[in-house]
């Protein structure tokens, strides 16, 4: 089993993103894309602070049927969002998921 962790990498745009992967190396939190490595990594710090607190997880259905969630900052702005997911109780194990994995995952920049 692996470890939990953040990965940081650039997208094909150029800008930079990153991922927090479960123990089992399955991604549960993706960012949006950041113009500098500080501001992606600004982005992790701000996950390991709000990720805490259940109330800034903003649960989402989308418009095919599938459930998500919003990993929302103190100001409202969303810092990372999950996979789609088909249950409700698949999208709430990925919120325990994040809460329990992203205040201990270390962050490994692939480039």
């Amino acid at each position: 089993m692996k470890n939990p962790k953040f990965e940081v990498y650039k997208d094909k745009r150029g800008e930079y993103r990153f991922r927090l992967n479960a123990k089992n190396g399955q991604a549960i939190l993706a960012s949006e894309g950041y113009s500098s490595k500080a501001g992606c990594l600004n982005g992790i710090e701000s996950v390991k602070k709000n990720s805490a607190e259940e109330a800034r997880f903003d649960k989402q259905t989308a418009k095919n049927g599938q459930f998500y969630f919003n990993l929302k900052a103190r100001n409202g702005e969303v810092i990372g969002k999950s996979e789609m997911y088909t249950s409700t109780s698949g999208r709430d194990n990925g919120i325990n998921s994040v809460m329990t994995n992203a205040s201990i995952a270390p962050t490994d920049e692939l480039g």
